[in-house]
């Protein structure tokens, strides 16, 4: 049976990472992996995590399943993270939060979910978009469509021609968006854009479909939240998936949720039924520790604070090495103007360097980045940026 298979292409970010591994020059830099890395090249565990974790252990009096849904403290505090403690959709009945396994697994629950309910709708994607997003979106069938977001040369959200692609979206079908820091460009749409959006979706009938990976690495937890929060108002219906691998960085831990927001309490009922039915089928029960841990930190006041306080200082640090790799390519007189990467958030900017200068960057300098010349700015640092703009510099020559 197996023989028929033949081997896939490798992953482009995985096949870039071995690349660096194997790599002995001590000169190297990667900016292709999509993790957050602190100054000294490290994933960290936050504090505020590390002492919730140990509360877990402490407090923990049994390794039985936890419901379907997942852990409920968690499913609560990340209600109030997306949506916020007063929100009219939470106050009356509406959304439905499920834990699942990373936002990964929250996609593919909403994707089975909508594919039951409408299993003509299709979704229509951000180009460029997440690569993940739709290999995990037409496992349950789905059907995808893209509609034009970044203009690569002006380096800014295409606004106008995404509006008109919007106005053409049959009713019932999904615009997947990006809350923030999005995820490969950098370019976020502006609170007009999003109330713009949510005009255009409440005429023609469209459902948002809002991924929030990396609340609080732009502007603030509250202000990230902006079009989930106003869609919400707005909108009958709200699809939103959501990661704890970033802000609480527990990647490994798989942590992250769906929440559907119905039409009315009755409706909701119906989604909550049909929801945890379709995760049972595909994991079964979802695991608890680093939901515990979110929950923990979450439920205590002490430990929120703390980690507030972490969340912001990795979003202050993002956007100071965006101005930094900014400030330095503009002091070498590039023939191209970078100061587009100082207006992006996240962790993820295009440099619009093509395919040739990008590997000339790889091979003549040791500075990995995928070959869309989407950089990983948290693996710029004070020590590396002089170098990095020095080899961008020389292949732009």
């Amino acid at each position: 049976m197996f023989e028929t298979l033949e081997p896939l292409p490798p992953d482009a970010i995985l096949g870039m990472m071995a690349l660096y591994r194997a790599d002995p020059d001590p000169r190297k830099i990667d900016l292709s992996v999509g993790v957050y890395q602190d100054e000294e090249g490290r994933t960290p565990i936050l504090e505020s995590v590390k002492r919730a974790e140990r509360a877990v252990f402490e407090n923990e009096d049994t390794k039985t399943y936890v419901a379907i849904a997942g852990n409920a403290a968690f499913n609560r505090g990340v209600e109030g993270l997306l949506f916020g403690d007063a929100h009219p959709a939470v106050a009356d009945g509406r959304v439905v939060t499920l834990q699942t396994p990373g936002g990964s697994g929250a996609l593919c629950v909403a994707a089975h979910l909508i594919r039951r309910a409408r299993p003509e709708a299709r979704v229509h994607i951000s180009e460029p978009s997440w690569p993940n997003h739709i290999p995990l979106l037409t496992l349950s069938g789905l059907e995808i469509a893209t509609y034009p977001y970044y203009d690569q040369r002006a380096h800014r959200v295409d606004f106008e021609r995404m509006v008109d692609a919007v106005e053409k979206i049959p009713a019932g079908d999904l615009l997947l968006l990006h809350a923030c820091c999005h995820n490969p460009c950098g370019a976020d749409l502006t609170r007009d854009q999003w109330q713009t959006l949510a005009e255009l979706c409440e005429r023609r009938g469209i459902v948002p479909f809002i991924d929030l990976a990396y609340q609080g690495f732009a502007e603030g937890l509250d202000e990230d939240a902006y079009g989930v929060r106003l869609m919400s108002e707005r909108m009958p219906e709200v699809v939103v998936v959501s990661s704890c691998s970033k802000n609480f960085g527990l990647y490994r831990e798989r942590v992250g949720s769906v929440s559907i927001v119905a039409a009315n309490a009755e409706s909701a009922k119906g989604v909550a039924s049909h929801a945890a039915n379709v995760a049972r089928g595909i994991y079964s029960m979802p695991p608890d520790h680093g939901a515990a841990i979110v929950a923990r930190i979450l439920g205590d006041a002490e430990l929120r604070a703390l980690w507030e306080r972490e969340v912001a200082e990795i979003r202050t640090r993002l956007n100071a090495l965006r101005r930094l790799l900014a400030d330095k390519l503009a002091e070498r007189s590039t023939p191209v103007d970078f100061s587009f990467i100082a207006n992006e958030r996240g962790m993820f900017s295009f440099l619009g360097l093509d395919r040739e200068r990008v590997v000339a960057l790889r091979e003549r300098f040791h500075i990995y980045m995928i070959e869309s010349s989407r950089i990983n700015v948290a693996g710029i640092r004070p020590a590396n940026v002089d170098y990095i703009a020095d080899a961008i510099a020389a292949v732009l020559e």
